[in-house]
């Protein structure tokens, strides 16, 4: 369920260009740099870019396009 919130016109403003980047709304890319920011309070010992990279490969995981790793390849 949706549920409004007061945020500051500065994050709102710094969003913009991210999410048009990215081909997600304002709002996305908000929710999108708190799971980082949550992921990234929870394991403080791992880059961001790492944590970028776990969850997207949880949403691959997720449509199906992950594939088993292997070390023959």
């Amino acid at each position: 369920m949706p549920t409004a919130l007061k945020l500051s016109t500065d994050l709102v403003d710094a969003a913009r260009p991210h999410a048009a980047a990215m081909h997600r709304s304002v709002s996305k890319q908000i929710e999108h740099w708190a799971r980082i920011g949550k992921a990234a309070e929870e394991n403080p010992d791992l880059p961001g870019s790492f944590i970028q990279d776990i969850l997207l490969a949880k949403e691959e995981e997720k449509a199906g396009l992950a594939e088993p790793y292997s070390l023959d390849q």
